[in-house]
């Protein structure tokens, strides 16, 4: 499944570190949960994401609000120039 959406960073703080994420839409999100793949930590899928020029693999996560939280890690935020507050147009395939 490939898809493409704008969305808002958001951060988390946890103790001394704060960590940077954008949500999936409720929509999408909804599409991802109905594929049948196995059990992965955390309820996590794989997938393949692309902001502007910047590819790389990782995971979403479920949110307790019904969407899936994709992390940005600072090398991708840096590459990009995304700041927070701000938006980024995110393509994402999901690989399980």
């Amino acid at each position: 499944m490939r898809f493409e959406f704008e969305a808002e960073l958001w951060r988390w703080s946890a103790r001394t570190q704060d960590w940077f994420f954008v949500s999936v839409p409720e929509e999408l999100s909804a599409d991802i949960r109905e594929v049948p793949r196995a059990p992965r930590g955390f309820g996590s899928v794989r997938v393949e994401v692309r902001i502007g020029g910047t590819r790389w693999r990782t995971s979403i996560f479920p949110s307790g609000d019904g969407t899936y939280a994709l992390p940005l890690k600072k090398a991708v935020r840096d590459a990009e120039g995304l700041e927070f507050p701000g938006t980024c147009v995110v393509e994402l395939q999901t690989l399980d």
